[in-house]
């Protein structure tokens, strides 16, 4: 399988990321932003939604339209920058499923260490978009995957913010069947583990907590 990676490079969705970047946008500007590209990222994520054709009567006459076919999508959020995409999924699907899958980053290993999962049960037919913001190292979203693929969804995206080569490649070696979905590739990682140019810690910024 060929590894898949969509760059939403809509016009809105650059001048929103490009605002976002910017170091003095403030928690409340960049918590709306990232929710309003959430949404602009989600119709492209879910483009390949299967219809059902549907007999309905419009106030002029009768016609045929279109249902999204199948069960509810389920969104997975991987705390705690994911609840920021997550928002804006629920705008535009507010009926969708949700589960949380709680990793952090060792400081010193950059490896994922997981502390909490939930998830819907029975995925099996589901289709599963999984948030996070930042595909970095691509080990927390590695890690995320591999969990949320013992439960046998139907399908499965990642739908993220930024990423980088390193975190792609990291990514796709472990999950070559598993699209992307992102607004930008920046260049490369920095010593630390930071996307560059980036727009740094996105938990840390979507919750003013540094």
């Amino acid at each position: 399988m060929v590894p898949s990676v969509n760059v939403v490079d809509h016009p809105l969705v650059l001048h929103k990321l490009t605002l976002m970047r910017r170091k003095d946008t403030s928690t409340a500007s960049f918590r709306a932003l990232l929710s309003e590209i959430s949404m602009l990222l989600a119709y492209e994520a879910t483009r390949d939604m299967k219809l059902r054709e549907e007999i309905i009567e419009t106030p002029i006459s009768e016609m045929k339209g279109y249902a999204i076919d199948g069960k509810k999508v389920v969104l997975i959020a991987i705390l705690r920058a994911g609840l920021g995409i997550l928002d804006g999924m629920l705008a535009l699907m507010p009926s969708a499923r949700v589960g949380h899958v709680g990793l952090y980053r060792d400081p010193k290993t950059l490896e994922p260490v997981e502390y909490f999962f939930k998830v819907p049960q029975q995925l099996e037919d589901r289709s599963v978009l999984v948030c996070d913001p930042m595909l970095a190292t691509g080990n927390s979203a590695v890690a995320a995957v591999t969990r949320i693929k013992q439960a046998n969804p139907a399908s499965i995206k990642l739908l993220c913010l930024l990423t980088c080569p390193e975190g792609i490649k990291t990514f796709h070696a472990a999950h070559p069947d598993v699209p992307i979905v992102t607004a930008a590739i920046d260049e490369r990682l920095n010593d630390h583990g930071y996307i560059v140019p980036g727009l740094g810690d996105a938990g840390d910024r979507l919750f003013g907590t540094k």
